[in-house]
């Protein structure tokens, strides 16, 4: 079997960052938001890039992005950090609007990182990259609370591990609501096969514009065949944090650590793919209040492993 190793190449035009080891590779574009746009085992693709990189340059979500500083929607252009109210237009740089005209999915996408580190060790190959987001005044319009993000990828043989960090850089402590949206298909299984997996969990009870109203039901674990039902379903977690999707003997799990205790799972009708979002925040929390916050010479960090294989287990 072939050592683990981390090298630059090329992906479809753009400069990109392949880390392998043993079956499983995953690709990186640091260029382009840290855009994960591969995760091959034993050659098959388990990543959906619907839309391609144009659609994902334009505000578009595919593949396995990063979501920052917010996952998800805000209920609107105003929210309030301790004594501090941020307003902010539909217009401001980096803003994406859903189809109510809410700003979704924060204002992060696409924009280039700096790769600090790439290496390789006789287990694994990992990658260390930065976003200063301080150092944007434009995005400092809508999120006024200078940090640096920081990602942290490794892969083994048995799954790609992601770390993603705030750090903040200014005086000011930085709420936290960030997440990943990882579009994740299984190759060869059509969408009748498909089935979603979900731990037990607090389910969210959302409005008409897919915002949390504050309400939650009690569910117990459970495995959804897909069929034709769709999913836009966001929950609160308990402590067993894995969600998968399988089908045909395959598998893929979402293992979330503790800075996830939220998640989204999004399955569109007649779509061969599932988005597994890892959020450390619910929907809106900016404007709720319901986020954590790492103080100024604080950092806070996230983790979520993919699992890909057969019906793997801890």
């Amino acid at each position: 079997m072939a050592a683990p190793r981390a090298r630059v190449r090329t992906f479809r035009g753009w400069p990109a960052v392949a880390l392998a080891a043993g079956d499983l590779e995953a690709i990186f574009l640091p260029g382009l938001g840290m855009l994960g746009v591969s995760l091959r085992h034993r050659g098959r693709e388990h990543l959906s890039l619907h839309g391609g990189l144009a659609a994902y340059a334009e505000g578009h979500t595919t593949g396995l992005p990063l979501l920052a500083p917010w996952a998800n929607r805000l209920a609107g252009f105003e929210y309030r950090i301790g004594h501090r109210v941020v307003r902010f237009g539909a217009g401001t740089p980096g803003v994406q609007l859903d189809p109510n005209g809410l700003p979704i999915h924060g204002t992060v996408s696409a924009r280039p990182w700096e790769l600090v580190e790439l290496s390789a060790s006789a287990e694994a190959a990992a990658l260390a990259a930065r976003f200063p987001f301080g150092d944007h005044q434009d995005l400092l319009r809508s999120f006024p609370f200078p940090h640096e993000l920081r990602i942290d990828a490794l892969v083994t043989r048995e799954r790609l591990r992601v770390t993603t960090s705030v750090v903040p850089t200014g005086r000011r402590a930085v709420p936290v609501s960030f997440g990943w949206h990882p579009y994740v298909r299984l190759p060869g299984v059509p969408r009748r096969e498909l089935v979603v997996h979900l731990p037990a969990r607090r389910h969210l009870e959302l409005d008409e514009r897919m915002l949390p109203t504050g309400r939650a039901r009690r569910e117990p674990a459970e495995d959804i065949a897909l069929v034709d039902r769709t999913l836009d379903d966001g929950y609160r977690l308990g402590r067993e944090r894995v969600l998968a999707l399988s089908g045909r003997g395959q598998r893929v799990e979402l293992r979330l650590d503790r800075g996830y205790p939220f998640a989204q799972v999004y399955a569109p009708l007649g779509k061969p793919y599932v988005a597994l979002e890892p959020m450390t925040a619910p929907t809106n929390a900016l404007v709720t209040g319901d986020h954590p916050t790492v103080p100024v010479g604080g950092c806070f960090s996230a983790t979520f492993d993919v699992v890909v294989g057969g019906e793997v287990r801890p």
